[in-house]
């Protein structure tokens, strides 16, 4: 999906649909996560669990995955969404933080049932204060 329409609803109901799509036998955990690109391009990702529980991905590191496969120069996230069946809010772990800063992630949105809008925005440095990214090396 691209173009100027998609909206951060649009990307929310994204993450929502790839969360029923998680692999997630062991914990039973699941999560979607949807990246909208700066030029207007939407991927999203899941959860997939391994035996191997430290060889897993984690949904926001899988979209973004896929984002960096579809287009090599549109790489930059605009907004990242986080929907799970099983937490509200569910935001991303510190090494998914970590990776969304590599793409100069710029707004961070998860389900917060306290909103009246039912979702809550948040800049993305409130997520990472004082990140480290590519223009430190």
């Amino acid at each position: 999906m691209k173009g100027a329409d998609v909206d951060s609803a649009t990307v929310m109901d994204a993450a929502r649909k790839a969360a029923r799509n998680a692999y997630a036998p062991y914990s039973g955990f699941r999560v979607g996560a949807a990246i909208l690109t700066a030029k207007g391009a939407l991927h999203a990702g899941c959860n997939v669990e391994n035996a191997s529980y430290g060889l897993g991905i984690c949904a926001e590191r899988s979209a973004a995955v896929a984002m960096a496969l579809a287009d090599p120069e549109d790489r930059e996230i605009q907004l990242v969404a986080v929907a799970s069946p099983n937490a509200a809010p569910c935001f991303p772990c510190g090494a998914c933080r970590q990776f969304l800063r590599e793409f100069g992630c710029k707004e961070v949105v998860v389900e917060d049932p306290a909103e009246p809008s039912g979702v809550r925005h948040y800049p993305f440095e409130e997520m990472l204060p004082h990140s480290f990214g590519p223009e430190h090396l």
